[in-house]
């Protein structure tokens, strides 16, 4: 699922899109000029201008390549049936994804005033709307719709929190996967049962 950033060097088009990736994460989206990032590629602005116009043209293409993922889920979650199993695997899809792209959000999560000025904004939140339609039911209750939504932030906010944490990031990126479906099978459960799902031990 997607390229990393070391996969992605095969042509100028994609090393302007990493290149300029890094610069956005370390000294943010408006701090950074287009001359920087030719600079950085050691070419001519002119050179960099035939790929891409703006630093949003950059941004947009660098979104469109590593969250393909995320497009390919949300169509295979429409397909299947709306099953306990069925959203345990959109988490563990979700969160294989967001290894692939966590260069990417990490910059959304550091950007986010940037990110929501931009037309990426409005597919970013349209996209998680349709991954949290996946995930609860129709007629899940108030709490319930909160931790399904939860349960998606978790699986990337986590991840951001426990980067600097000791630890194999392997076995983090699995207890925040853990967490993330501890609530949604809460919500599944609760969305079946009614009045007596405060009774009901969530699967493990």
């Amino acid at each position: 699922m997607g390229r990393t950033p070391q996969q992605r060097r095969g042509n100028t088009r994609q090393r302007i899109q990493d290149v300029a990736l890094e610069l956005f994460a370390e000294q943010g989206y408006e701090k950074t000029s287009l001359r920087e990032i030719a600079e950085r590629l050691d070419v001519t602005k002119a050179a960099l201008y035939y790929h891409f116009k703006t630093k949003e043209d950059i941004l947009v293409g660098i979104f469109e390549d590593l969250n393909r993922p995320v497009e390919e889920l949300v169509a295979w979650g429409q397909e299947q049936p709306r099953t306990l199993e069925t959203k345990k695997e959109l988490l563990h899809r979700y969160s294989e994804a967001l290894v692939e792209a966590a260069p990417l959000f990490r910059f959304m999560q550091e950007n986010q005033a940037a990110v929501r000025d931009l037309s990426i904004g409005v597919t970013i939140k349209e996209r998680v709307i349709a991954l949290v339609g996946l995930l609860q039911e129709p007629d899940a209750s108030l709490a319930d719709q909160v931790r399904c939504f939860t349960a998606l932030v978790a699986s990337h906010a986590g991840m951001f929190a426990l980067k600097d944490a000791e630890g194999d990031p392997e076995e983090k990126r699995k207890a925040v996967l853990e967490v993330a479906i501890e609530l949604i099978t809460q919500a599944h459960t609760g969305a079946g049962a009614g009045a007596d799902r405060g009774t009901d031990a969530p699967e493990s």
